[in-house]
């Protein structure tokens, strides 16, 4: 795997930004119209569609501080898969963490489309379901 194809720069920069909850930054990185896909039965849940929901949708995980790390990712010229772990930072709480692949989506230089695979969507969904209520 080249550690310097495109795609593979393209996902260190979206994790750098959104490790530093750097909007302006994820901005540059997805397509304007990315489709943004959330598996489950929560609150959080459904397609986003759009750089505003996706970027509202990363604004909704800041409630729980949530923080990401990639493991392991593979690619070729229009997919990324990505495995990470992934968790939330609320004290003194019943804090999620759990390991995610994803499935991106490239057209030239930004992100189109992600497919998110919990590890256990039963947790998932337990986890937002308690804490962003309906």
């Amino acid at each position: 795997m080249e550690a310097t194809h495109p795609n593979l720069i393209l996902i260190h920069r979206f994790f750098e930004a959104y490790a530093n909850n750097d909007m302006d930054k994820l901005r540059s990185i997805l397509d304007e119209n990315i489709e943004w896909h959330i598996p489950g039965k929560h609150p959080l849940s459904g397609t986003k569609k759009g750089i505003d929901e996706v970027l509202a949708y990363f604004r909704q995980l800041e409630k729980c501080a949530f923080k990401a790390a990639p493991i392991v990712m593979g690619l070729n010229d229009t997919y990324v898969i990505d495995c990470h772990t992934n968790w939330s930072n609320l004290p003194g709480e019943d804090n999620l963490h759990n390991m995610s692949c994803l499935l991106w989506r490239f057209d030239g230089d930004r992100i189109v489309e992600v497919h998110n695979f919990p590890q256990d969507q039963h947790v998932v969904d337990a986890f937002f379901s308690r804490n962003y209520p309906s």
